[in-house]
């Protein structure tokens, strides 16, 4: 700022009022202190070698780490029904009369599962027992007569995805199926038959875990935990008049599990 600039500054405070004007001491400067020397570079092979670590391999066998199952062991059929109770583990439990559990042979080599209990097998707590199951039994027994295989419904085992009938027999909801889920699998696996057969959609989506419908699946082999899987149509589809090829379909993948478990 010139001396002009100053005064003209000045007087323009002076006309203000301002008489008198405060400077602010300057602050100290604050200097650095000096930087530390810098060790000059030393080139690498003038650096002693380091010290010498013998690495020995781990000869000690690893832990063997055995995962739990989604069964006891030692599991029985005896054991899952104890287990399910007067289960109450899902809104099914409201409407029930019987806890539909499973029937037949614990030692046989083929097992039939379904969707879930009807009217006549809430009432007397047996699987396939209605009309339906009348019509799977004809086509066990009436199949394997003609195909020469000496084997009654009693032989083999039967049991359903979900334990409770389901209001109107409507289809069980994916939390009903997940529950009662965990039941049917330990059935499997006590049971260990050399074949599965799904009747319908629904069990065949509890068994494969997938979403595709019986159309797609019939005709094929498929797998649970190893154990072979053939989906064909529930009886009570096959009930319907209007059903002849579906009827005809069925009888042929019942004839090949039998074959395939019996010959």
């Amino acid at each position: 700022m010139t001396p002009d600039e100053l005064r003209r500054q000045l007087e323009f405070y002076k006309d203000l009022g301002i008489q008198q004007l405060y400077r602010r001491e300057p602050r100290p400067v604050e200097v650095a202190a000096p930087l530390a020397p810098v060790a000059p570079l030393v080139p690498v092979e003038a650096l002693p070698a380091p010290p010498h670590v013998e690495v020995r391999p781990i000869t000690e066998p690893m832990m063997d780490i055995t995962l739990p199952g989604l069964a006891p062991e030692n599991d029985t059929l005896e054991r899952i029904c104890s287990d399910i109770g007067d289960c109450t583990r899902c809104k099914l439990h409201r409407g029930r009369n019987k806890i539909v559990f499973g029937v037949g042979n614990p030692a046989t080599k083929l097992v039939f599962v379904g969707e879930g209990p009807g009217a006549d097998e809430d009432a007397q707590g047996i699987p396939f027992v209605g009309r339906a199951g009348q019509l799977l039994t004809q086509m066990i027994e009436g199949t394997s007569a003609k195909e020469g295989i000496p084997l009654k419904r009693a032989d083999v085992y039967i049991c359903n995805v979900v334990k409770c009938r389901p209001p109107e027999n409507r289809t069980p909801e994916p939390d009903e199926m997940e529950i009662c889920g965990q039941f049917l699998f330990r059935q499997l696996s006590v049971l260990q038959p050399k074949a599965i057969c799904a009747l319908g959609s629904t069990a065949a989506k509890a068994i494969l875990g997938g979403k595709d419908g019986v159309t797609k699946l019939r005709g094929k082999w498929h797998k649970w935990r190893d154990i072979p899987v053939i989906v064909t149509y529930h009886p009570s589809y096959l009930l319907r008049p209007y059903n002849q090829d579906a009827k005809r379909e069925a009888w042929e993948d019942l004839k090949k599990v039998l074959h395939f478990v019996y010959d």
